[in-house]
């Protein structure tokens, strides 16, 4: 099936929310209807278990898609959470690299949120399980199924993106010009 490409005003009132890793990429795509936002879409990517510059251009490719896709007016996107595990931080930072390349190239701007400002639009608690997330991702978007807990994620970002954010990145029409001069 062939879509049309979505005029101005859809783009603006379109979220793509995106749970990052390298390993798993969960997504989620929320489109406002009717002074409500409805679920367009949501998944996990699984970029496999290959070497990590290749799991990378998977997780690149698999946005660059969605965007093609779906041509939101911001990318939405969790920050990176330094707990316990520095390693695990580090690869989430990747990943999220990736997205951001993926969301430059495309004029995107990206939004990003800490987990717990995730967790606190959701829940209204910013120590909310991941369970407790989910299920108040289910209640908010009338679902009726519960998503995976990537996926769950990444419509949570989103949902936290249509009540204000702050703007990190903002690609201009000649980025991806300056960038292959760079590259070449």
């Amino acid at each position: 099936m062939r879509r049309s490409p979505p005029d101005s005003d859809t783009r603006a009132e379109t979220v793509l929310g995106i749970d990052p890793g390298t390993l798993r990429l969960g997504y989620g795509v929320l489109r406002a209807s009717g002074g409500r936002w409805a679920v367009i879409e949501h998944g996990t990517v699984r970029t496999g278990g290959g070497d990590l510059p290749l799991r990378l251009r998977c997780v690149h490719e698999a946005v660059a898609r969605l965007i093609g896709r779906h041509s939101p007016g911001v990318v939405a996107l969790e920050r990176a959470f330094f707990g316990r595990n520095a390693a695990s931080a580090l690869r989430i930072g990747e990943a999220r690299g990736a997205v951001m390349v993926a969301s430059a190239l495309a004029g995107v701007p990206v939004r990003e949120f800490a987990p717990a400002r995730v967790k606190r639009a959701i829940t209204g608690s910013g120590r909310a399980s991941k369970s407790q997330v989910a299920g108040m991702v289910v209640r908010l978007l009338s679902l009726r199924a519960r998503p995976a807990e990537d996926a769950a994620d990444a419509l949570a970002i989103a949902l936290c993106a249509t009540r204000g954010g702050t703007r990190t990145t903002l690609a201009r029409p000649s980025t991806p010009r300056r960038l292959r001069a760079v590259l070449t």
